[in-house]
């Protein structure tokens, strides 16, 4: 098993979990726009599980003969602790989501304050409070943890002042007391999920009974708490809980969720390599960033390592402002607000890195627990009753012992106190000036808003009388092409009843020509009609004629044929 030999590489690994920490939410800009946040989730958890299992077989199993392998510390561990750490799982799931959902509905502006700002601040407070002895000094933890909350707050103003300069005024306004309310019940969630995690974690337990750092050196002198898991365990169980957690959730958010239309049911099936393939590697990165924190904590203690980690929001915001140049173009003054969150940021880190140095050698090995010498053999024996004040005199340095551990347990928690009154202290002063600054800010940008309305106002009006003049010379242009398109149709239609004429002309001749023709063609039939006509009334007259000279001739044979006839008898 893999472990950490000291202080300054533990807070290495922070460091490591900070770059994580604050970076895996990139891999969520390299998917489709269309690609629900619902469904990248899912990915996510599948990617931070398998990474969280890669480690717990390869260096929580691996790398030393002292130790537990992780198949072996699955078998030794009791219930309560598989339940601190599945605990731990299912409420940062839960306040993952629930922050999401808050930047959604409220904004950043007032989701990441509050939701993130109370999470450090109460989660380092439970952690001191569990074990307030190996959290090094209060009042440097505090006052560090004081100045990164002042951080958070001055980042979530500065992205407040960039959007008020570029806000919609028809939008709808956002319903901030749902997002407020989603906001503290995130922080409050999330500031418990470490403290569960931490209830988890096996110390080395050493031959009188005393519980040190995880570390090689003090292995070799002792062995593990029994029930309790070491990192690699924690975090798998860990991972677990937040992929249990995530099968009731989300399909109930994807039917109803806070924000925007329902998921379509199989709609994870349809995405490409791409959204899975990014959804994955976000997960994996932040799980080696959980991992290299819970290995951390062994040392530099879990107060620290959680306050360290949690200054993710410090790798956030290099990311806004110099690679995506999310303030480019902002208002003026958010340029120094940014600049006094960078410093508060690095003031309040650098105060939790020196806690435990101030306190004393951190992560010191134990020193291995002198053997008994056997008595000489000149020595005598000691009686029963001289062994008897000897248990007598163990007891009461044990009681003596026990007391001042007490003691000193109270002027812990009582310096924890006053040190977090303290920090709170600043954390209201800070805010104060924050608020003072952005007063400042706002009234410096009423004024730079109204001279540039002006200048707007007197550039428009430039603009508009050059554009009159503009449309003047465009009308007479066009009256221009007007007329020239009339004359050249007045041209056009003069040709055309030019043509027309003509045509007219020609029309009428063949019709003359026509008309001609038949009067002729009709004249001519006429007149032979006519001596046709003649010729048949000549005929006709011809035949009359000879019919009546027939006719006069039978007439005057009849007349003869009866004159006959009437002299016959007479004769």
């Amino acid at each position: 098993m893999f472990l950490i030999q000291n202080y300054w590489t533990a807070i290495a690994f922070c460091i490591v979990t900070m770059v994580c920490w604050g970076s895996w939410a990139n891999t969520q800009k390299l998917v489709d726009k269309k690609w629900r946040y619902e469904l990248f989730y899912w990915d996510y958890v599948f990617g931070l599980l398998l990474t969280a299992l890669i480690f717990a077989l390869t260096w929580g199993s691996n790398g030393t003969s002292v130790g537990r392998s992780y198949i072996d510390d699955l078998t030794y561990a009791s219930p309560t602790s598989l339940g601190w750490a599945l605990a731990g799982g299912v409420v940062f799931n839960i306040a993952n989501i629930l922050l999401v959902s808050a930047i959604d509905i409220a904004g950043m502006a007032v989701a990441f304050p509050v939701g993130i700002g109370l999470a450090l601040v109460l989660g380092v407070v439970w952690n001191f409070l569990a074990n307030p002895a190996s959290s090094g000094n209060p009042v440097f933890l505090f006052v560090g943890v004081a100045l990164v909350a002042a951080a958070i707050i001055i980042s979530a103003l500065s992205y407040k002042k960039r959007d008020a300069a570029n806000v919609d005024p028809d939008a709808p306004k956002k319903p901030i007391g749902k997002g407020l309310a989603l906001s503290i019940l995130c922080g409050l969630l999330m500031s418990l999920f470490y403290f569960f995690v931490a209830k988890s974690l096996a110390r080395v337990q050493l031959g009188d009974g005393s519980l040190v750092d995880l570390t090689i050196a003090n292995l070799q002198n002792g062995s593990l708490e029994m029930g309790k898991l070491t990192p690699y365990t924690a975090n798998l169980v860990f991972a677990v809980g937040i992929l249990l957690s995530n099968c009731i959730i989300m399909p109930i958010l994807m039917a109803k969720p806070l924000v925007g239309d329902p998921v379509e049911k199989g709609s994870y099936w349809t995405g490409s390599f791409r959204n899975h393939f990014w959804g994955w590697v976000g997960g994996a990165i932040w799980a080696v960033g959980m991992t290299f924190n819970v290995l951390a904590s062994g040392i530099a203690s879990p107060a620290v390592a959680y306050g360290l980690g949690q200054g993710a929001t410090l790798m956030s915001a290099i990311w806004g402002v110099f690679i995506w140049r999310e303030f480019r173009n902002s208002p003026k003054g958010v340029g120094k607000m940014l600049a006094g969150m960078f410093l508060c940021f690095i003031v309040g880190l650098a105060l939790i890195v020196v806690t435990k140095l101030d306190s004393g050698a951190p992560a010191a090995a134990a020193e291995p627990t002198p053997a008994v010498e056997a008595p000489a053999e000149s020595e005598a024996v000691p009686e029963a009753s001289e062994t008897g004040s000897v248990i007598e005199q163990l007891t009461e340095d044990a009681q003596n012992a026990a007391q001042a551990v007490k003691d000193s347990a109270e002027q812990a928690v009582d310096s924890a106190k006053d040190a977090a009154s303290d920090a709170v202290d600043a954390a209201k002063e800070a805010a104060e000036s924050a608020k003072d600054a952005a007063s400042d800010a706002v009234d410096a940008a009423k004024e730079k808003a109204g001279e540039a309305v002006d200048a707007v106002k007197e550039a428009t009006g430039d603009a508009v009388d050059a554009a009159k003049e503009k449309a003047g010379d465009a009308i007479d242009a066009a009256k221009e092409a007007a007329e020239s398109a009339k004359d050249a149709a007045s041209d056009a239609i003069d040709a055309a009843k030019e043509k027309t004429g003509e045509a007219v002309d020609a029309v009428k001749e063949a019709t003359g020509n026509a008309v001609d023709a038949a009067k002729e063609a009709t004249s001519g039939a006429v007149e032979s009609a006519k001596e046709a006509a003649g010729d048949a009334v000549d005929a006709v007259k011809e035949a009359a004629e000879s019919a009546k000279d027939a006719a006069a001739d039978a007439i005057e044979s009849v007349k003869d044929a009866v004159s006959g006839a009437n002299e016959a008898p007479a004769e």
